[in-house]
């Protein structure tokens, strides 16, 4: 018997045409965790508005990212896995995905055929919120094998300084007037029900500033991208926020997204593409983003540490345990 490790991350259509961005996009919008509007209410418009409009366009945008590997962040996924394998040849290293391919239930319990007695479900998300964790939770338990999931890592000393590593690197490339931390966006009603992402959120953003001396603390802010229909989400909105800091006078703008471990269509094509050139219109003169992990080999040495670490225990509360039987 043997021990396995689960890294999961969000998904991606099997490819960029218009009927697979749409069967993706249906799973994700349906899922109650991610939209807590009631089904009756929200189903009618998903499939009779939502879907018909924003399938074609969000297609393109998929086809502007797909590279001859496919996805990006199916590819990053991939490599992360084999790199983590490497570091952890006594383990059995898979990857899943929320939605999309593979399934989470299912290869948990393929790993459990093949052997693993216990495994570490390790999401790809460094800060926890219901929207990105709770079904990866709920999808794991369904699996009813023995596992421990890893809740989050934004705390992580070795986590933290990584990314201020990377932030330093780049902000020492160039001639910034800001760094800004733009983190994935959630509904503030989220917020307000009790979820820690935001707090989780300050907290990285103060473990890395802590990290990087060398960067004046009035010239980084935070921010909230990738807002999604018309409730209220977590502010500012990172491109208010842009705009903001063009009027300031502040044009050589470096962007860090720390919600974010790989390349995908948030950083690729809403930040590269379209806030990139929401900032060049209004003023903004340099635009650059630090790239995400990307399946960095010390990164990959992180993530096998933190699954050693969370299989012996380590890790206290910042994981949770299921000990259902395996089923036979």
């Amino acid at each position: 018997m043997k021990t396995g490790l689960l890294l999961v991350n969000l998904g991606s259509p099997a490819s960029p045409e218009t009927p697979a961005v749409k069967t993706y996009l249906r799973e994700f919008l349906s899922d109650q965790n991610v939209i807590e509007m009631p089904r009756w209410f929200w189903q009618p418009l998903l499939r009779g508005v939502i879907l018909p409009l924003r399938s074609w366009r969000s297609a393109t945008f998929y086809q502007h990212s797909w590279t001859t590997s496919g996805s990006p962040l199916v590819a990053y996924t991939q490599l992360m896995a084999k790199r983590v394998q490497d570091r952890l040849p006594d383990w059995d290293v898979r990857y899943a995905m929320t939605y999309g391919q593979p399934r989470i239930t299912q290869t948990l319990q393929e790993m459990t055929q093949a052997g693993c007695d216990h495994t570490v479900v390790l999401p790809l998300f460094p800060q926890f919120t219901q929207s990105t964790h709770q079904t990866i939770i709920d999808r794991a338990k369904a699996a009813l094998v023995p596992i421990t999931i890893i809740k989050h890592f934004y705390q992580e000393s070795t986590y933290q300084q990584l990314l201020a590593e990377k932030i330093s690197a780049a902000w020492a490339a160039g001639d910034y007037d800001a760094l800004v931390f733009s983190y994935h966006g959630i509904p503030q009603a989220m917020v307000n029900h009790g979820d820690p992402y935001q707090e989780q959120c300050n907290a990285t953003t103060a473990g890395v500033m802590s990290r990087t001396p060398e960067i004046p603390h009035d010239q980084i802010t935070m921010a909230y991208q990738s807002k999604f229909g018309p409730a209220p989400w977590l502010k500012p909105y990172f491109k208010n926020e842009l705009m903001q800091l063009v009027e300031l006078g502040k044009r050589r703008v470096l962007v860090v997204t720390p919600s974010f471990v790989s390349d995908c269509l948030e950083t690729i094509e809403e930040d590269n593409v379209q806030n990139y050139q929401t900032f060049k219109a209004s003023g903004g003169d340099v635009f650059q983003l630090v790239p995400p992990m990307n399946a960095a080999p010390a990164f990959c040495q992180f993530l096998a540490d933190l699954a050693v670490k969370a299989d012996k225990g380590g890790l206290g509360d910042d994981t949770e345990l299921a000990n259902a039987q395996p089923t036979t």
